[in-house]
């Protein structure tokens, strides 16, 4: 069948304003979006540009708009759409344009990095790994699911009117730590996130576990933080 994709281009380096091309592409119903955006680069036009790796759902470097949705470019198929054969292709929201579907990462990057993701611990080195119970670890679980595809961060409505907001997926890996039982530094980390650009940012809205390519519950997870600050408090 013959799909027909309306695609963003923009090069921040040379053009003033970005516009939407036209490819025509033939393709099966059983196709990936990114299998579309492939053939398009390799046989029609190499200067398109996006960003992808693994075409698994395991990178998350194709995430980006598909007919008005965040979604990961790998994860959809041709079929999954009412519209048919008929695809507008746009970059993620919130975040700059680099090139056509490329976006400036950096802001997510940096935010995730405040949140000292990786395990503090002010304990001895056991001579084996750390271990971990069960339902410690099944209750972390769904955030170790996260792969930065930053699906979230451009979903969410807080973002768009509070540049300093940390955002779902930084607080999402804060929850990994806070909630792991190995983990010494819930107190301060709690502490660096306890104000408006923090975890009170949130107005939980959903948007962003409605995106999430990974079915995390993120919003719950979030919840939890919350409920983690409230309950130190009446502990004082």
């Amino acid at each position: 069948m013959k799909c027909t994709f309306f695609i963003y281009r923009f090069d921040s380096a040379v053009d003033e304003k970005p516009r939407y091309q036209e490819y025509t592409v033939e393709a099966e119903r059983t196709d990936k979006i990114l299998d579309c955006l492939n053939r398009i680069r390799w046989e029609q036009d190499s200067s398109l540009s996006y960003r992808h790796s693994c075409a698994h759902g395991i990178c998350g470097s194709d995430a980006m708009v598909i007919n008005g949705r965040i979604e990961l470019a790998c994860q959809r198929l041709i079929k999954d759409f009412r519209t048919g054969n008929s695809f507008v292709i746009e970059p993620l929201p919130l975040f700059k344009v680099v090139k056509d579907l490329i976006v400036d990462l950096d802001p997510f990057f940096e935010n995730h990095r405040k949140i000292r993701p990786y395990l503090i611990s002010d304990e001895e080195a056991p001579d084996a790994e750390r271990a971990q119970d069960t339902e410690n670890q099944n209750f972390i679980e769904p955030a170790l699911r996260c792969i930065l595809c930053a699906s979230c961060t451009a979903a969410c409505p807080i973002n768009r009117v509070n540049e300093n907001y940390l955002g779902p997926a930084a607080l999402l890996r804060a929850f990994r730590y806070i909630a792991d039982s190995r983990d010494t530094a819930t107190g301060s980390r709690l502490a660096e996130i306890d104000n408006d650009d923090g975890i009170w940012g949130c107005r939980t809205m959903w948007w962003c576990t409605d995106v999430c390519p990974k079915d995390i519950p993120v919003t719950k997870c979030l919840g939890h933080i919350k409920r983690f600050i409230r309950q130190r408090e009446k502990g004082k």
